[in-house]
This record gives C-alpha cells, structure tokens and sequence, in this order.
C-alpha cells in the first residue's frame, strides 16, 4: 500500500464516507482526498482502488493493480453528462475499461466538475486528476491519456494545453483516442441540426404546431416540461421506430426511410441522437453561448429522399452567429498542434460518432504539421461505446513502445499485437480482433452536406 495515502484510510468512518458518496449521499463541502474503496467486481481482486472528489468539486476513481507495470492511463469520459457530476460515473467508467487494469495499467478517471457541454474545462479536469495522482501515489514511468468519444475532443484538447513544447518533458507520454467525435462540435455535430430539421419537416410534431415554436438548432425551449419518454412517443408514432416493422404503417416506415436515408443513421440511434440534439443542444445554445446559435444550414444540400426538391424547398434554415461559431470553436475545436504520439481507434460502422470525422481530424493534424504523430486504426464494428476487448491493450502496447522506442506502429502491427491479446481478453476463445488494417474513410463531406 501507498504510505501517503495508508495514513488516510485508516479509519473506518473514512471507508464509510466513500460508500455513502458512491451510493449518492450529500456530496462533502470539502475536496476529499483519496480513500480506499471497494472496486468494480469487474476488477481484478488484488487491485487497490480510490474514490475521492477534487478541489474543483469532480469526483474521481483511481484503481492501481498488483501488477501495475508503472503506466498510468489517465481517461477522458464520454457524453457529456447533462446532470450534476457524480462517482457514479467515474467508477461505472473504470469498470468499463477494466481490461486495462488487468493488463497492469493503473486508471484514473474523473467525473468532470459539472454537467453539461465544455471541452477545455474537462480537459482542465483531466489534467487536476494527473496531478493529483502523481502527488499521492508518485511519477509514474508513462502517463498516457485516453479519450472515449466526446472524451476524445477532450483528450485531444488536453494533449494541446498540458502536452509540454519542444525540447522539454511532456507531462503526457501519449494519448489515444477511441470513437472519437473529433473535429470540434460544430463539424461533428452537424449532423445532428441536419436530423432536427429533416425530422421536423417528415414528422412536424417537436415541436407540435399547437406547441410554442422555436429555431430547432435551440434544442428546446428553457422550460420546457417534455421528457425522454415524451419524445420516444413521438418519434414512434410518426415513425413506428420501436415497433416491429411489420406493425408499423407504410407512412410510418416510409418516413423512417427518409430520415434514415437522408441524415445517414442506423436505426438503433435514431432515438439516441434525437435526443442528443434536443436537450445536449439546449446546454450548449443556452447554458454555453447566452442563446446564441454555432450551427448553420443554409447551403446545406439535402439528398436521397423521394423528393430532394421538395425537401430542401421546406426544410428549415439557419445561419451561425458569428461569436457563437467562434466561442464553440475555441472550446471544442483541436489545433492539430500534439505534441506527444498519438493513436486513434474508430469502429467503421459506428452507430453513434460517424468515422468519417477521423478524416476531418487527420487534414486539422496534417494541416498543422505534425502528420507524423498521428496514426488511425479501423476495425470492422458496429459499436460506438466499447469495442472488442483484446484492441484496448493492443493499441496501448504500441503506444508505449512508440512512446519507448520511437517505433511508429502501423494499422498491421496493432492487429497482430491484438491477436497475441486475443486468448486472454478476448470472449470465450471468439474471434475478438476487427482491426482492418487497409481501411481508409472517406472525407466527412460524403456522409453531412457540406457547410
């Protein structure tokens, strides 16, 4: 056990303050320091683990193994979260990743401060979290920084801020991002302005016409009372989305195929990504930009309904304010500028952060110059929040030895390290690695209208 930290957990009242904290009792006034706490079952038995909350109020797992090969992965979450912060999700977060933690990596993962969209703040979070470990627990050997989906703009922009300059010791080894929605939000997030407005031009009714109306980029309305569950009736009754295609009528389904066809989404995420650009882009327009407006549809070119003219004719249409384009620029948007390798893993058929934003993210790096220190991994899946066990370990062994040995690993030499993981993380002796080591996506424009 740590010395610094043992001198903290003696006490059983401290052990009983982290259980109250993970099973959602008040939050302390104060930070509090790392304690031990029971870890995710999914983590090996002889693992110790911490639970904690910073001094700017985001809760925080960390879990060091027996193993620990003296690498820290520091991780970037998904989302973002619309609600207050809890440990809930740092601590379902290590659980998730847990094949790292057998694999000998230490893991920290923090809750972000708060809720609700902002890319530089949870990346400032990212960075307290590294610094706190290495003032209880130590320098470790490597510190490599992951990113998982919005958690990879986040990573991105971390790697930016705190990666270090030339010429001096970075505080990150390298980073890799997985599922990435890259690119800064107003690209990555198109998309989603696109489904709001080809929906409400198929379904009108989000809103209804006996609804106060509003520009769909807002999201929602401030007060608005319509819930999650309101929305999913909507959606399925214009739609019949939920139901078995066989009981749903043919205007139903043959609205379904235009939104689907035209905005270029699976079914199984219509409602999620709805519900993204509902109440996701009521934080951002509302909560971040004063009301102000970062997306814009004016010249965008809709296709591949039944009738395209018509379509474009009634859809509706707006322009970006100019600060609020610049203000979610500046938050979310990379510079291409890493200092540090970088590695990335993108499912081809993801359901939920299109792989073409991996393209948008290699011209921003190659732009800025720094090509070299990217390298992009595609595996034939279709999932967006975890993919294939045995890849995660595979990715983070080239990172260090590229972070080691400066040997720039290649799309092949991550699919063979993944096979040797293969009988060891994979599922049941299953085919587990998807790597496709030739794929290359094409440019994002191919699958979002161009702005």
């Amino acid at each position: 056990m740590f010395p610094r930290v043992a001198a903290r957990i003696a006490s059983l009242s401290a052990l009983c303050l982290v259980l109250s904290v993970l099973a959602g009792g008040p939050a302390r006034a104060q930070p509090a320091l790392p304690q031990l706490a029971p870890c995710p079952r999914e983590i090996p038995a002889d693992t110790n683990c911490y639970a904690g909350r910073d001094t700017a109020g985001a809760y925080y797992w960390i879990a060091i193994p027996a193993n620990w090969n003296r690498v820290l992965v520091v991780h970037a979450h998904g989302g973002p979260d619309l609600g207050p912060p809890t440990p809930r999700r740092s601590h379902a977060d290590l659980a998730r990743w847990s094949v790292l933690v057998k694999a000998g990596y230490a893991w920290a993962g923090s809750s972000y401060r708060r809720g609700g969209y902002g890319v530089t703040m949870a990346a400032e979070d990212v960075e307290r979290l590294r610094r706190l470990f290495l003032r209880e627990f130590g320098q470790p050997r490597r510190t490599l920084l992951h990113g998982q989906s919005y958690g990879a703009s986040v990573a991105a922009k971390a790697a930016e801020l705190f990666g270090g300059v030339e010429g001096k010791t970075a505080p990150y080894d390298g980073v890799v991002l997985t599922s990435g929605l890259l690119g800064g939000a107003p690209a990555a997030y198109a998309f989603r302005l696109d489904l709001r407005v080809v929906y409400q031009y198929v379904c009108r009714n989000h809103p209804r016409p006996d609804e106060p109306q509003y520009p769909l980029w807002m999201g929602l309305l401030p007060d608005s009372p319509l819930t999650h569950a309101e929305l999913a009736a909507r959606i399925r009754s214009c739609t019949g989305i939920g139901l078995p295609p066989a009981q749903r009528s043919a205007e139903q389904s043959a609205r379904l195929r235009t939104i689907l066809s035209v905005v270029k989404i699976p079914e199984r995420t219509f409602v999620s990504h709805m519900n993204w650009a509902t109440w996701m882009f009521r934080d951002i327009t509302q909560e971040r930009l004063q009301g102000r407006n970062p997306f814009d549809n004016h010249a965008a070119v809709y296709a591949d309904s039944s009738d395209d003219a018509a379509l474009n004719a009634g859809v509706a249409r707006y322009r970006a304010d100019p600060l609020a384009l610049g203000q979610l620029l500046a938050d979310s948007r990379p510079t291409g500028r890493i200092p540090v390798p970088v590695l990335t893993l993108h499912a081809i058929h993801d359901p939920t952060a299109p792989v073409e934003l991996e393209s948008l993210y290699r011209a921003i790096v190659h732009h800025a110059g720094h090509g070299d220190r990217l390298v992009q991994v595609y595996t034939d899946e279709a999932e967006h929040s975890y993919l294939s066990a045995p890849e995660y370990p595979a990715l983070f062994a080239a990172l260090l030895d590229w972070a080691d040995k400066g040997e720039k690993p290649t799309p092949a030499l991550v699919a063979a390290l993944c096979k040797r993981y293969e009988k060891e993380y994979g599922d049941g002796g299953r085919e587990a690695c998807h790597v496709a080591p030739g794929y290359k996506p094409p440019p994002l424009g191919t699958r979002v209208p161009a702005r």
